[in-house]
This record gives structure tokens, C-alpha cells and sequence, in this order.
């Protein structure tokens, strides 16, 4: 057996993590990706242009992540998203508690740390109690309801829930075949759509689309080939280096904001070490920040009042419990999750736009009330 130097594996996968991450956070600045966004602007305006450049970046992210499947360098069974289990009222209620409570908040978990980059002290705030919250519905308080109630509603399949594996099953096609029909068909077909019209073929839309979508590939990647090793030198187990779940990763913003604030107060314990989810949470301010003050954007902004704040408040809450318990937001289960064809990624996503769109509605209420 070939000797592996795990600590250095282990800071090389982070590096590029980071660096990643970073190029993340300066597209979604100079672009403003938003999924909430986009789903206020066809609300508001009937314009289509981010939700065209959100889908772009589906259709990439799917087909690298499938042409990577396909060529035998990755397998869905390694993810979050697609084990045996379709928790799909997890998915539901929890997808929808967080489109609900990102409009309440200004932003999903990504946004909200593209803002702070860009001077914004709210998302400061709503950057610590949805992390505290999201840690809350992993392990304590709320995770306890979790279990007990929508994680006990569930389909158990024989293999993984992603649909190359299921309909491998059913038809006997291997499964690296229908990752490269299924997805890359998909992702395809995604591309076209977004790209049909002229507002999906703009600079911003084409940078973001493509841009980001490719980063979500890039990292499963850095995570799925390169920090894979088949036989860990000292516990002579799989590893895949620098994860929390144990299993390959790319990027989301809901649980790792809860395990960035974890590290940080208990930074002495050696047993907090930096993973994928902590580096690519700051890589994104990070970049944020970069590109606001070479563009001289940077704003700092506060909260207007008090309900400012208190919306703000419960929106954090909402996103981290609804985030934990559908296993992702908008970029986790939006991009990561769909990329891997998991059928609980497709329901929370749709459940987080449910949510998005009763969260305006329930804003365009009080504006109207107001007025």
C-alpha cells in the first residue's frame, strides 16, 4: 500500500476549498445571485434574468457532477443527498419553513454571507442565530422534534434515492450510464431553457450561470477525486479528507455556519479542526469583501427598526431549523443536491420556492396593511 500523507492531502484539499470559495463569493457580489431575489423579481416585476441564471447554474453543476459519474470518478452513494432514505416531509416542511424565512431575512444562507462581505451588519446577525439555530436542529433541541416527527416519515429504498441508481435497479442499465443520460440530458435541457432568451445570454447571467454552477462541480472534485482515499494508512477505512458527513461534499450554507461558530469558540479543543463546510463559509465572505471593496461597493447597512430586526430574527431561526432538517438550502439541496439527482433534493427545492413565494406574499400584506 502507496503511503499517504493525510495532514497534507488534507490542507491541500482545503486550499483549493477556499479558493473556491472565494471566486464564489466575488461572482455572486459582482453578479448578485440570489435565489430569493429571483423569485421576488418574476413576483414583482414578471423578470426572469436571475431565476434563468440560478437554473444555468443547475444545468452545469448536474452535468459536470454526472460527466464525473459517468467516467467512474465519482459516486452519489457518497453524498448526503443520496442515501436510501427519502425523507420527503423533512424535505417539504423543512424546505418550505426555509423559503419563508430567507425572504424574512433579505437572503438564503449564501446571501447572507455575500452581504456581510459587502458591509452588512443585519446579515452579521442573522449569520449567528441561523448557525446557532441550524446547531440546535443537528443536536440539541430542535433536533429531537426533528427525529421524532418528519425524519420518522420516510421511503427506505434497497440503494441510494438518486435516479441512476433506482432506475438501475429497475431496468439493469449500469448506473454510470444513466448518470450520463439522465444527468447531463437534464443539465442540458436546463441550459437550453435558461439560455433560450436574451436575458439568460447577458454577461452577469452567463458569469454566474456558468460560473458558479462550475465551482459546485469544481469542489465535488476537490472532495469526490482528490480528497478520496480508499484506504485511510491509519485506520485502514475509505476517507474522504476535510468533511463533516464523512462522505464527498460541495458546497451549502446552512450546517456549515453552525459547525464555523463551533470551531471558533471552542478553537483551543484540538479536536476542532477546519473542514470543507468552515473554509468555504469564510471563503465566501472573503471574496465578497474582495470584489465590494475593489469596486468600491462596500456599504455598511444596519437594521431600519425594530421590526426590521425582529423579521430578521425569525427569518435566521427558520432558515437554520428548515435548512437542517430538508439537508440543505438553495445552493446545498439547489445546486449540490440536484446535481446528484436525488429525489429529496428535488422536493426540498420546491418547497423552498413555496416557501419564497408565501414569504412575499405574506411582505407585500404588510406593505399593503401599512399603506
Amino acid at each position: 500500500m502507496q503511503d499517504i500523507d493525510i495532514a497534507a492531502l488534507s490542507r491541500t484539499v482545503l486550499w483549493a476549498s477556499f479558493a473556491l470559495a472565494v471566486i464564489f463569493g466575488a461572482i455572486a457580489q459582482r453578479t448578485h445571485f440570489c435565489t430569493m431575489g429571483a423569485v421576488s423579481d418574476i413576483m414583482t416585476m414578471g423578470d426572469w434574468s436571475r431565476m434563468r441564471m440560478w437554473v444555468t447554474a443547475m444545468g452545469v453543476a448536474m452535468i459536470g457532477f454526472n460527466a464525473m459519474v459517468a467516467l467512474g470518478w465519482l459516486q452519489a452513494a457518497n453524498t448526503v443527498y443520496a442515501g436510501p432514505r427519502f425523507i420527503w416531509l423533512s424535505a417539504l416542511v423543512g424546505g418550505a419553513m426555509f423559503g419563508f424565512g430567507m425572504v424574512l431575512a433579505s437572503g438564503c444562507g449564501s446571501k447572507t454571507l455575500v452581504r456581510i462581505g459587502g458591509g452588512n451588519l443585519k446579515s452579521l446577525v442573522v449569520f449567528f442565530v441561523l448557525g446557532f439555530a441550524a446547531f440546535a436542529t443537528m443536536r440539541g433541541i430542535t433536533a429531537v422534534l426533528r427525529v421524532n416527527t418528519v425524519d420518522a416519515v420516510a421511503v427506505e429504498f434497497a440503494g441510494g434515492q438518486d435516479l441512476p441508481t433506482l432506475l438501475a435497479g429497475a431496468t439493469g442499465v449500469a448506473k454510470n450510464t444513466l448518470a450520463a443520460v439522465l444527468g447531463i440530458g437534464l443539465g442540458a435541457a436546463l441550459l437550453v431553457w435558461s439560455l433560450m432568451r436574451r436575458e439568460g445570454r447577458s454577461a452577469d447571467n452567463l458569469l454566474g450561470g456558468l460560473g458558479l454552477g462550475a465551482i459546485i462541480a469544481a469542489l465535488w472534485w476537490v472532495s469526490g477525486r482528490l480528497g478520496h482515499v480508499a484506504e485511510d494508512p491509519n485506520t485502514l477505512e475509505e476517507v474522504f479528507v476535510a468533511t463533516n458527513s464523512r462522505g464527498m461534499e460541495s458546497l451549502t450554507f446552512v450546517a456549515p455556519m453552525a459547525y464555523t461558530i463551533d470551531w471558533l469558540i471552542f478553537f483551543s479543543d484540538k479536536s476542532k479542526v477546519l473542514t470543507i463546510a468552515i473554509v468555504t463559509t469564510v471563503g465566501v465572505v472573503v471574496g465578497s469583501a474582495l470584489y465590494a471593496l475593489a469596486s468600491r461597493s462596500f456599504r455598511w447597512e444596519g437594521f431600519r427598526n425594530a421590526g426590521d430586526t425582529a423579521h430578521h430574527l425569525v427569518g435566521a431561526v427558520l432558515m437554520g431549523v428548515g435548512g437542517v432538517t430538508a439537508m440543505g438550502c438553495t445552493i446545498g439541496q439547489g445546486l449540490s443536491g440536484l446535481s446528484t439527482l436525488s429525489l429529496t433534493s428535488f422536493v426540498a427545492i420546491a418547497a423552498i420556492i413555496l416557501g419564497a413565494v408565501a414569504g412575499l406574499k405574506y411582505q407585500f400584506w404588510l406593505i399593503e396593511r401599512s399603506a
